[in-house]
């Protein structure tokens, strides 16, 4: 009864608007008092390790935002280095995995969604995916919240699409239909050695917004609006570089080709991950 009404309470909420609110408190500098007293209940209800940040001081960071976004200790999150891997983006843990079944992505039991719908309704997009690979990674709120790549690769395009802001966690994902294609995203597509590779960055209930380290905060309007960046001198990234940040937590999602990559066996729902760690591998052949 309590996931319902927990569930039923998104429809009623205003996201926009409340979201919008939070996002700006968030970034607000002007009452250190208030954002260290929020912090510290915030690390004691999620259980933040702030042993791995750079500063582990909450008093330290200027805005709640800064503290979210907190970088962590160099070597913290080793990156593999083998070219035939794939690494995690990001800390979290797995929502689903697997093919992409005729367009169809899993996104719980009984419920899928559109692949042409999540990218933004634009089949050029979509088509290299149709029957290819999908890796949806959720953020905890006590997780670090940079994106990184997961291989090297060029930026191609970026575009933002407006939507929903449910909250993405795993009891959403059970019962709210097409979660991810309904909410505010950010999807971005990079050329790399294995071929095609897109990332999109779902935006969720309370997420202050989302961030590009090449375009900075991606700020959210009524309409679909895509950016070129292939006629532009290239913007290439290394991989383990970071790519992107939540200000205030949310959803990844990796798409690949058909036969370009398998995805460790090891794998499942609800694994955790970090960083760094190698998630599949290149395909033979």
């Amino acid at each position: 009864m309590r996931d319902k009404l927990f569930v039923m309470s998104q429809y009623l909420l205003p996201q926009q608007g409340l979201s919008q609110w939070l996002g700006r408190l968030a970034d607000d500098d002007r009452h250190p008092q208030l954002k260290n007293r929020v912090a510290h209940w915030f690390i004691k209800r999620y259980g933040v390790d702030m042993s791995e940040a750079v500063d582990t001081d909450p008093a330290a960071y200027a805005t709640f935002n800064d503290f979210f976004t907190r970088p962590l200790k160099p070597g913290m999150r080793p990156i593999d280095d083998d070219p035939n891997h794939v690494t995690s983006p990001v800390d979290g843990a797995i929502s689903q995995l697997g093919q992409i079944d005729e367009g169809r992505i899993f996104q719980a039991k009984g419920q899928d969604y559109s692949l042409l719908e999540l990218v933004g309704g634009d089949e050029q997009k979509a088509k290299p995916y149709v029957d290819g690979e999908f890796c949806t990674i959720y953020l905890a709120p006590k997780d670090y919240h940079r994106i990184h790549m997961p291989l090297a690769g060029t930026l191609k395009d970026m575009t933002y699409v407006p939507g929903r802001l449910f909250s993405v966690n795993p009891v959403t994902a059970a019962n709210v239909p097409r979660l991810f294609a309904r909410n505010e995203r950010v999807v971005v597509n990079f050329d790399t050695e294995w071929g095609p590779m897109c990332m999109i960055l779902v935006g969720a209930m309370i997420v202050g917004s989302v961030e590009t380290t090449w375009a900075g905060v991606v700020a959210p309007g009524r309409d679909i609006a895509t950016v070129d960046y292939s006629q532009d001198a290239p913007i290439s990234f290394d991989k383990g570089e970071e790519m992107g940040r939540f200000r205030l937590g949310s959803t990844v999602i990796l798409l690949f080709p058909k036969g370009r990559m398998d995805w460790s066996k090891e794998l499942s729902a609800e694994t955790v991950l970090r960083l760094g760690r190698p998630i599949g591998t290149r395909a033979r052949g």
